[in-house]
């Protein structure tokens, strides 16, 4: 099959990747994912090749890994081919291990039904622990996150209470700086981020490449994403979470080491 004469733009493009046109123009921001053309007015088209390497870098960042090694992973290998057979040693292996979950939940289900006990071990078959915490596990290893858990319960039902309201308070403030079309190395906006990283640093205090990494992350992972674009019970508010990024790398390399 020929990609040679595929041409989307960036809303369509982003539309059937499952990702938001700002994540795309971020990609591009940090070289990581250039259009094959830009229009007069602004607008990016990307072409097969385009698609290939978004796949790649979609398919790497389920793996776990940041965009700085993304970047790194996609400039060594020249081959696209073999990169993919690689991804999909990996995508077996996670059916495999959602085909072991699913069995072991109609294991739960039989037993409950037999009135049977089940071991621990039966129980927790293809299960993993907290998708945030292996995550972090992996970027910061085990003794950064043990001592994250213990400061957050530390801090008791009043304080994690009032953590959560500051995390509220910071995610409407750049939500505010955002819609008025602050810069995101502006006052007001670095005073938010400055916020967010005293918040974060409640529980764990990152440094300049770990807080830059944190930001990526942002935008990178879905699921932190909606964290700001979508937050429950609220509207949403789309961009806050690469806006937030953006202003994260500005506050680590001015006032972080």
């Amino acid at each position: 099959m020929s990609q040679d004469n595929v041409e989307y733009g960036i809303g369509d493009l982003a539309r059937h990747a499952g990702i938001t046109s700002r994540a795309l123009r971020h990609y591009h921001s940090l070289g990581l994912l250039l259009p094959s053309r830009t229009a007069p007015n602004g607008y990016r088209y990307y072409g097969g090749n385009e698609l290939l390497r978004l796949q790649r870098i979609l398919l790497l960042r389920d793996l776990g890994l940041g965009l700085d090694a993304i970047a790194g992973v996609l400039d060594g290998q020249t081959d696209t081919v073999p990169a993919l057979r690689v991804h999909r040693k990996w995508l077996d292996a996670e059916r495999r291990r959602l085909a072991q979950m699913s069995r072991t939940v109609d294991a739960t289900i039989a037993a409950l039904e037999q009135g049977e006990a089940m071991s621990a071990k039966d129980m927790y078959r293809g299960f993993e622990p907290n998708p945030y915490e292996d995550e972090a596990l992996t970027r910061w290893g085990d003794a950064a996150v043990e001592d994250s858990n213990r400061q957050i319960n530390a801090l008791g039902p009043e304080g994690r209470s009032s953590m959560l309201a500051e995390h509220e308070s910071i995610a409407a403030e750049l939500a505010a700086c955002l819609d008025a079309g602050l810069p995101v190395d502006g006052a007001r906006t670095q005073a938010a981020v400055a916020r967010h990283h005293a918040w974060v640093s409640l529980s764990w205090t990152p440094g300049r490449d770990a807080y830059i990494g944190l930001g990526e992350m942002y935008v990178s992972d879905g699921r932190f994403t909606a964290a700001y674009d979508r937050p429950k019970g609220q509207s949403a508010r789309d961009g806050v979470a690469a806006y937030l990024c953006s202003a994260m790398a500005v506050h680590a390399r001015t006032d972080l080491s």
